[in-house]
């Protein structure tokens, strides 16, 4: 049953950067005890509103309002101390600390000027038991899977006694598993009357976890669905995209040209079968399916960065056979450098250059062993 007063509101919230009206006029509430979605398409105004309330920005106008009370905040640390945190997809910890140490990471307890590790390890261990994991809390963070690092997030926004928790996009690169269990988790925080506030492309998530649906389209407020009984997919893709379903969606036929990729009985670790793909020019093939599927594996072994690849089926680019023997064939003719990746973590062979470098990347090597 939902409350009469709202815990938080945002009221009037413009988020204007240069030339870019990001939020216009954004109002609704959240209330305690409920999960409240939040849904848009790329650029509809979801991001920008979490880095308001978690203070990366200060609105242009508006008011945020918690417990009924206006906040500014100018930065992420007085929104943890207000007990606002943000689960992001890529998650903000240090992989060379430890469980505990990452926690509590900013208030980590001290006795006679010294780290207290008993005491840090065993406030840690409650945390987690909480949340349902059994981990050692000494445990560098580096050896766990994504899934447990998200819970470490969980973790350390329960340890600032966060009354709202925003989740963005969480589950991408989860586990069907795991995102059993962050559900379980979501629920009970909600049953412990936290405002949770869910962010997501994913339509069987927001109908499986979510209490109110709000919709955004162009930094504007379109409408809340507060009857989850009521809403159904097509009129939620319709607030979405403001147009019917069937004018979105529709197949378009299209026309495509010569083969220039082929794999022929090409076998990936964790594919029980042989796979077979071809593509043409102008033509987008997607790789679906679960996390430790295979399809990362197929990837990195389609671009060389798997050994035992190469000596597995047959592979073809433009008609020609050519074998696997490491990345160097990427960047050389109309190979494209890979670029798979897997739990928001970047794995290619640059982390902040352009595409440019990479394509130039082959020639710098040549002079080099010249």
């Amino acid at each position: 049953m939902q409350q009469s007063t709202p815990y938080l509101s945002f009221r009037g919230i413009t988020m204007t950067f240069p030339g870019v009206k990001a939020l216009s006029d954004i109002s609704f509430d959240c209330y305690s005890g409920q999960i409240h979605a939040l849904m848009g398409e790329n650029g509809a105004g979801k991001s920008t509103l979490l880095k308001i309330l978690s203070g990366n920005y200060i609105p242009t106008a508006g008011d945020l309002l918690i417990g009924g009370q206006p906040r500014v905040f100018s930065h992420t640390t007085e929104a943890l101390n207000a007990g606002v945190a943000i689960i992001y997809q890529e998650l903000h910890l240090i992989p060379e600390m430890t469980v505990a140490e990452n926690i509590y990471l900013g208030q980590i307890p001290h006795k006679y000027g010294l780290v207290n590790r008993s005491l840090l390890n065993y406030e840690a261990r409650l945390q987690l038991e909480h949340l349902g994991l059994d981990i050692d809390p000494e445990t560098p963070l580096k050896y766990l899977s994504i899934g447990q690092w998200q819970m470490v997030e969980i973790a350390k926004a329960l340890t600032r006694n966060a009354k709202v928790i925003a989740f963005d996009e969480p589950t991408s690169s989860l586990s069907a598993r795991e995102i059993d269990h962050l559900f379980r988790v979501i629920r009970e925080l909600r049953e412990e009357g936290r405002v949770i506030i869910y962010v997501s492309h994913r339509m069987e998530e927001i109908f499986a976890l979510s209490d109110a649906i709000t919709v955004f389209k162009d930094g504007r407020y379109v409408r809340t669905f507060d009857d989850m009984q009521a809403v159904s997919h097509d009129a939620l893709v319709q607030a979405m995209v403001g147009r019917e379903l069937g004018d979105v969606y529709g197949w378009k036929p299209r026309e495509y040209g010569k083969e220039r990729l082929r794999l022929q009985q090409v076998k990936a670790p964790g594919v029980r079968t042989p796979v077979d793909l071809s593509v043409r020019s102008g033509e987008i093939v997607g790789l679906f399916g679960l996390v430790g599927a295979g399809r990362s594996e197929l990837m990195k072994g389609l671009f060389g960065g798997t050994p035992y690849y190469r000596r597995s089926g047959v592979y073809r680019r433009a008609g020609d056979r050519y074998s696997q023997t490491g990345t160097g064939h990427c960047g050389r003719n109309d190979a494209v450098p890979g670029r798979p990746q897997s739990g928001g973590h970047y794995s290619g062979p640059f982390r902040t250059r352009q595409y440019q470098y990479q394509r130039a990347s082959p020639a710098y090597s040549r002079g080099l062993h010249h």
